[in-house]
């Protein structure tokens, strides 16, 4: 776990944009209300650069932190750490198994029984059926659905769903953490569970990164946070913890 690493060098990241008018006045309004910037890629074909020329490196131990406003790149850059989008230039190297709790609810399907949506999602996670079978009393009795994992998820109200899809998420073993936003599920009861499941999780992984619009969050749980506008990298600072204040519970 210690050798777990990522390291970014100038990565970019577009999306093409092929029924563009092309029209300046578009382009203007775009590039205000929408992080990635406009541009041109070598078909002269309009695309959106969501993450632009970005280079860092995260080692063992850190806890980052990335704040912006919407459209800034967080999750565009969360999904390329977890392999859902390529970088279109420069070079990405992450060593070390990934775990993305970025859609705690894709890959269940409505049809399939509780107990299957297990398997499925454990298969996607890249476990095999083993792995999968020793994990599925832990999850079912985190869970606190019961005979309810014998029905079809369909019939399961979306907190339900939720709590299946976050107890198996949450049985993953991996080096990095990768994360949108802290997950809240279920009532106080439950969500209090989860909350002390999430931090036991992080506190396992070697290196987290979460984006969220809390800065309380990166405070609390990060050393590090980088903020990020129009797909860059404008700020890349220590989290600094805060000192005690003077007399606080001290009696008077």
């Amino acid at each position: 776990m210690s050798s777990s690493s990522i390291v970014a060098q100038k990565i970019s990241v577009e999306f093409p944009i092929y029924d563009n008018s092309h029209r300046s006045l578009k382009k203007a309004v775009l590039n205000l209300t929408t992080g990635g910037r406009i541009g041109q890629d070598a078909g002269r074909h309009a695309v959106v650069r969501a993450l632009d020329d970005l280079s860092f490196t995260f080692e063992h131990g850190e806890r980052v932190g990335l704040l912006g406003h919407n459209g800034s790149g967080k999750t565009t850059l969360l999904r390329t750490l977890s392999g859902v989008y390529s970088p279109v230039r420069g070079e990405l190297h992450v060593h070390g198994k990934i775990a993305s709790l970025l859609d705690v609810s894709m890959g269940l399907d409505p049809d399939a029984t509780g107990f299957e949506n297990i398997y499925l999602r454990g298969i996607l996670d890249g476990l095999k059926p083993t792995n999968i079978r020793s994990k599925i009393e832990e999850i079912a009795d985190f869970s606190e659905l019961g005979d309810y994992l014998n029905l079809p998820v369909r019939t399961y109200s979306s907190g339900m769903m939720l709590r299946l899809a976050f107890a198996i998420s949450t049985t993953v073993e991996a080096d990095i953490l990768i994360m949108d936003e802290w997950l809240s599920v279920g009532d106080a009861a439950f969500a209090a569970k989860a909350a002390q499941r999430l931090e036991s999780l992080v506190g396992q992984s070697s290196i987290l990164v979460v984006a969220t619009h809390d800065p309380g969050l990166i405070a609390r749980v990060c050393n590090r946070k980088l903020s990020m506008e129009h797909g860059k990298i404008v700020a890349d600072e220590p989290v600094i913890a805060p000192e005690p204040v003077a007399g606080v519970g001290s009696s008077l």
